[in-house]
């Protein structure tokens, strides 16, 4: 991954795609703590893959949403970037990574309780949030993430996971692990 800061010392002639920038995957998960947790908070990893997930596969909540209502119209959407089949569903190899670059640049505040992650933003990372959310470029996204803590916010990370295994048995329980979801 590479941040925008070093982007200078790349050849003009080099393409660079939005989903290898670090900023990019930051700014998402901040509007996802904003915008999907309760109180600027989400509480575990997995519960915050899974938001991620469904926030990034829009075709994939259309129809677990339908799942959920039993309802068969779910609408396609697209992939904004991938993820992986990890030990407990949808990954990206990259979490761990940017976490620590928000946490590092004090918009974010990392605490274990036993074995669980919290993740709250902190002052100036709502701040940062509230200023992404209003952006034309971010709309959509911000979109989407509401409709996805309407339907799903209340839910644990391990509601989240089965409903995932259960709903997305050819799509993503079935894959290997380290293998990329489409």
């Amino acid at each position: 991954m590479k941040s925008v800061r070093n982007l200078g010392s790349y050849p003009a002639a080099m393409s660079i795609a939005a989903d290898d920038i670090l900023e990019f995957h930051a700014a998402r998960l901040l509007l996802l703590f904003r915008l999907c947790g309760t109180k600027d908070r989400i509480d575990g990893l997995t519960k915050m893959a899974k938001l991620d997930f469904f926030v990034r596969y829009p075709q994939f909540f259309s129809r677990v949403s339908a799942h959920l209502r039993r309802d068969d119209t779910a609408a396609p959407g697209v992939i904004e970037s991938s993820m992986v089949r990890h030990h407990y569903g949808p990954w990206d190899k990259r979490y761990y990574h940017v976490l620590a670059y928000l946490e590092g640049t004090g918009l974010l505040e990392v605490t274990k309780t036993g074995s669980a992650f919290q993740f709250e933003l902190t002052p100036q990372g709502r701040r940062l949030a509230d200023s992404l959310k209003e952006k034309d470029a971010f709309k959509p996204l911000a979109n989407q993430m509401k409709v996805v803590k309407q339907e799903l916010g209340t839910k644990s990370g391990s509601v989240l996971k089965k409903l995932i295994y259960q709903v997305f048995a050819k799509e993503v329980a079935d894959k290997t692990r380290g293998e990329v979801i489409t």
